[in-house]
């Protein structure tokens, strides 16, 4: 059954292979588990019910993957959407978490739309390399900035703005632990080094009393406080425009481009022979819709199924291990609820750095390429919105290619884009 299924002979592959790759992918993005319900638990939504909706969305869109596309790519709710949907859409824009899960689901319908169209890969082709490379560091340092202050790390200073926290504290000693802890894991090639980390300092704050263990299995918490509690409606209000446009924006780069990534390093997108992209996309898009009903920010494809990769997995199959063991992780509740801020901070610090080599990317030899990407990477933690800095990015490079005589590589994509961030400061 496997077989016909998953055609393991044609990919040069065994069970045994595909189950060990699965696992390996696991361990590396597992840590989502405990990191999304720390992220979303902040704008008032159920803790436990977000870990549920968390585990029951990568399961169900890594199951979409396996089966649809066959290919070995995890899914689960990703960072930086996470962070932005609580941060900025509920944080600082002061919307409900029903309204921004409902902004979540309309753009998943939208990101299917263009998936079905074959707009997407208009918009992929059309925007940018450099301010592709730009969002992706940008969207690190807004991790970062989160990361260090949910430590105590970075404090707010009336006359500097931000300042450096007292390191004596117990919340920075063990997130700066925790960091180390992981990155030496990581350059070691520890599979699931950031799992590791998060369980370590867990473990540490639980013996010196400065957070309670609620144990670690039990049967799974109730998903009824966030599920199907979406507000479509209040999603279509104007002022969601821009929310809609920015979580449609970066879905589609940050799962096209990891997609493609994990598929060439797999074999599976190769010049001149048919590939499964197509199928591999609407697993995304159909994912999203399904994770806004279940009561969790945008779902994508985890750069992390590299190392599954890396371990030999070439098939549905790796990703069908994948997502069992997600649906395992149910049963961790008591676990997961005892996980401490400071415990997941070094995680969101350390992807944070791995993020921010994008900027390598760069063509910081052309002005009217590196200022708008500069100004993308910069303007999303210091304004505190990963929407500003794509506005500013957009915006910004039209601007600049116009005035250098330049126009005619405004690709239309791109314009589009900087005409719709205008609108938005105009009039709302």
């Amino acid at each position: 059954m496997l077989e016909r299924l998953f055609r393991l002979r044609e990919h040069g592959t065994t069970i045994r292979t595909e189950i060990l790759a699965g696992v390996t992918t696991f361990l590396t993005m597992s840590y989502i588990i405990f990191v999304n319900p720390e992220i979303l638990s902040s704008t008032g939504m159920d803790k436990s019910a977000v870990f549920v909706a968390t585990c029951l969305a990568a399961a169900l869109g890594t199951f979409i993957m396996a089966f649809v596309a066959n290919w070995p790519i995890g899914m689960a709710p990703g960072m930086g959407l996470n962070a932005f949907f609580a941060f900025t859409v509920v944080g600082a824009l002061g919307y409900s978490w029903q309204q921004a899960l409902g902004a979540v689901f309309i753009s998943g319908v939208i990101f299917l739309i263009l998936t079905l169209t074959g707009i997407r890969s208009w918009l992929i082709e059309g925007i940018p390399h450099s301010l592709r490379a730009a969002i992706a560091a940008g969207i690190g340092l807004f991790l970062a900035i989160i990361a260090l202050t949910s430590s105590g790390i970075v404090v707010a200073d009336p006359t500097t703005k931000v300042s450096l926290g007292d390191l004596t504290s117990t919340p920075s000693l063990f997130a700066i632990l925790g960091f180390f802890v992981i990155a030496a894991l990581d350059a070691l090639k520890v599979r699931g080094a950031i799992l590791i980390g998060i369980l370590l300092i867990t473990v540490l704050s639980i013996l010196v009393g400065d957070s309670e263990f609620y144990g670690v299995f039990s049967a799974p918490p109730s998903l009824a406080p966030t599920f199907m509690q979406l507000d479509i409606i209040g999603a279509l209000h104007t002022g969601f425009i821009h929310v809609i446009l920015v979580l449609v924006l970066v879905e589609v780069f940050d799962a096209t481009g990891t997609m493609i990534g994990v598929a060439k390093r797999a074999k599976l997108v190769q010049e001149g022979k048919p590939d499964r992209l197509g199928r591999a996309l609407f697993a995304d898009s159909t994912a999203i819709v399904a994770g806004s009903f279940l009561g969790t920010s945008s779902t994508t494809a985890y750069a992390e199924s590299a190392s599954g990769v890396q371990a030999g997995g070439r098939t549905g199959l790796t990703a069908l291990t994948v997502g069992i063991l997600f649906l395992l992780s149910l049963f961790l509740a008591p676990l997961a609820g005892s996980v401490p801020a400071y415990a997941t901070a070094p995680a969101l610090l350390y992807v944070a750095g791995l993020m921010l080599r994008e900027i390598t990317e760069i063509d910081w030899s052309e002005t009217t390429e590196a200022i708008p990407a500069a100004l993308t990477a910069i303007v999303m933690p210091f304004t505190y919105s990963i929407a500003n800095g794509l506005a500013f990015g957009f915006i910004s490079y039209v601007v600049l290619k116009a005035m250098t005589g330049k126009f005619r590589q405004i690709h239309l994509a791109t314009l589009l884009v900087a005409l719709l961030f205008v609108i938005k400061y105009a009039f709302y």
